[in-house]
């Protein structure tokens, strides 16, 4: 008998760091010029008024203001006003 289990596919993948995506910053909080907001793959998350979208579709303030988050024809928009 064995001491160690055969772990088979599951033990053999080399582990990697987390990407860190994901909402940085939440419906409410106050943000200046330039703060990432969200970052993700693909548009999960749609850019609204006051908010730019990076080529890697990280959406960033582009003016100062407070952080709103609608939903409108089954789209979430993230705006700063």
């Amino acid at each position: 008998m064995s001491k160690t289990k055969s772990g088979g596919k599951t033990r053999q993948h080399s582990t990697r760091a987390g990407k860190r995506l994901g909402v940085k910053t939440f419906g409410g909080h106050t943000v200046h010029t330039g703060t990432i907001l969200v970052r993700q793959r693909g548009t999960k998350y749609h850019p609204g008024i006051g908010t730019g979208l990076g080529r890697d579709h990280t959406i960033f303030a582009t003016q100062p203001g407070t952080v709103t988050f609608t939903t409108r024809l089954s789209r979430t928009y993230i705006s700063v006003i």
